[in-house]
């Protein structure tokens, strides 16, 4: 019983890793929702999206998630009309980035669910282990 718990404790850290890369990318997104370009030709901030993959643990034997790719976005630039702006085009279009920062704000909320989901797992199976030495203990 002790082992599963374990196991149950290591498949919740890597979820709870692979959650925290999930925020830390999402956090990126929304701090560069407004990062221009500052001359003409170069590109705004695109948006980056989080890949996840299950990965057999060698050592453990269990599968676990971790963090496949963190790679761009490659959906359209938005535009924005500023001729005074000096990344504007010759028709004074400004590139603007990818990011949606309502879409970045749900699955920040969903991210920080299934961190919390992994945390409460974790705590769980530590009361578990606990009432285990406990009873197990110098009797």
């Amino acid at each position: 019983m002790a082992d599963d718990l374990l196991k149950t404790l290591a498949i919740s850290g890597s979820g709870m890793r692979a959650q925290g890369t999930r925020l830390r990318v999402i956090a990126e997104n929304i701090a560069n929702a407004n990062s221009l370009a500052t001359e003409p030709g170069q590109l705004p901030y695109r948006r980056q999206v989080i890949t996840f993959e299950n990965v057999l643990n060698n050592r453990s034997g269990l599968n676990m998630v971790e963090v496949h790719d963190i790679r761009p976005d490659l959906s359209e630039f938005g535009k924005s009309f500023d001729p005074a702006h000096p990344a504007a085009d010759e028709n004074g279009y400004v590139l603007t980035p990818n990011v949606n920062t309502l879409i970045e704000m749900m699955d920040m909320r969903e991210a920080q669910r299934s961190y919390e989901a992994n945390l409460n797992v974790i705590k769980n199976s530590k009361a578990m282990l606990t009432s285990l030495i406990d009873i197990l203990g110098p009797q």
